[in-house]
């Protein structure tokens, strides 16, 4: 293996795309093969990169909420194909907007439908029906009360038959609650972060740990340049109570590699513990896209891949580069990004804190995706 040449991108991306910090760790068979950071933790450029910076995941969230909806589809807890008004009653009478009419839905949104982006919802933060139920539950409102307000806005097709990403893994983790008996933090603390040692991680972190968080920046498009911004998470935390299945998780990238390298390594970890079975690992990869709801997730540009259960999987290995047939991962709106390869028992965790950047998935996961492969191959 060598990955000077991955090493060489990683340490020229300040300079060429003005990307303050980076982190990226790699994982083959529990042991860590590469490990590079480069930049700064602090907006002032004093204190380099240490290694234990936290970092808003924002979608990298989804691989825990879907693993753990997975894990009780194992268990027989869940129903891949229930609908989901059998557990949060608020979805049995849903309504599609079209045109200019709002009309009953004809088809019950599904797990199925949640997990794979094709149960009609949106990822409108501020849409009525939210504000309405922040006004009404104030500042403690919970997951499941947001949750259910969600149920009273539009999709914007009927469940089953296009892809629009959107607010469905918030609502899963709220399943995974009623199903559980848990809160949703909970369930993740019990099944997957204890059982893993994922020792900084959470919907909230101790004071020590938010001092580590790496600065966060916003991409302007008209002038090129960043902008400050605050530390923590926004615009997905509606309320101190509230758990975002699809967005609210923070991390350092120890924790976030320690569980890409379970699910690579067939579901256990190097503690020994096992969270998810080969089986289900597969079951939860395979592309749950029709041609309809394939062009619509193709227009985000993630060359070779399709959308499964919540996470994209390689499905042409003409297109994109390097790298497995049945590869998976997902990436965050600040530029976090993760890859699992089963096939290959590697794992890869890239961490960076710039919001609004197409370039971090146009370019730079690309090239460090295929720099890997790459760097392994030598």
């Amino acid at each position: 293996m060598d990955f000077s040449a991955l090493t060489a991108y990683l340490d020229s991306l300040e300079a060429q795309a003005g990307v303050p910090a980076c982190d990226l760790s790699i994982y083959k068979d529990h042991q860590e093969i590469y490990r590079h950071r480069a930049g700064w933790r602090d907006h002032e450029k004093t204190i380099p990169l240490q290694g234990d910076e936290t970092y808003c995941l924002y979608s990298c969230s989804k691989l825990f909420t879907t693993c753990a909806a997975m894990q009780l589809i194992e268990r027989e807890q869940l129903g891949l194909d229930d609908p989901v008004s059998r557990y949060l009653p608020a979805y049995a009478h849903m309504t599609v907007r079209c045109g200019d009419e709002i009309v009953p839905a004809q088809t019950p949104i599904t797990i199925r439908h949640l997990m794979s982006m094709q149960s009609g919802m949106d990822y409108e933060t501020s849409a009525p029906e939210i504000l309405a139920a922040l006004e009404k539950y104030g500042a403690h409102a919970s997951t499941r009360q947001l949750v259910d307000a969600m149920a009273t806005h539009p999709l914007h097709f009927e469940p089953g038959t296009d892809f629009l990403y959107s607010l469905s893994h918030d609502v899963l983790a709220a399943v995974i609650e009623v199903v559980s008996g848990m809160s949703f933090s909970e369930y993740l603390k019990k099944n997957i972060w204890e059982p893993l040692e994922l020792k900084t991680i959470g919907f909230t972190l101790p004071g020590q740990d938010m001092a580590r968080m790496c600065a966060q920046y916003a991409y302007d498009a008209e002038t090129g340049k960043l902008r400050r911004l605050p530390a923590a998470i926004d615009e997905y935390r509606f309320t101190d109570a509230y758990e975002s299945g699809g967005a609210g998780l923070i991390s350092d990238v120890k924790s976030y590699v320690t569980f890409a390298d379970a699910l690579a390594c067939g579901g256990v970890g190097s503690t020994g513990a096992k969270i998810l079975s080969p089986e289900m690992i597969q079951l939860w990869t395979a592309n749950q896209l029709p041609p309809k709801s394939r062009r619509a997730y193709d227009e985000w540009n993630r060359t070779g891949s399709s959308y499964a259960l919540g996470v994209r999987t390689r499905v042409d290995l003409t297109k994109g580069g390097p790298g497995s047939v049945g590869e998976f991962g997902w990436d965050g709106a600040a530029g976090a990004w993760t890859m699992v390869d089963p096939y290959t028992n590697v794992s890869a965790f890239y961490a960076m804190h710039i919001r609004f950047f197409d370039y971090n998935y146009d370019v730079i996961h690309p090239q460090i995706r295929n720099l890997i492969y790459e760097g392994l191959a030598k």
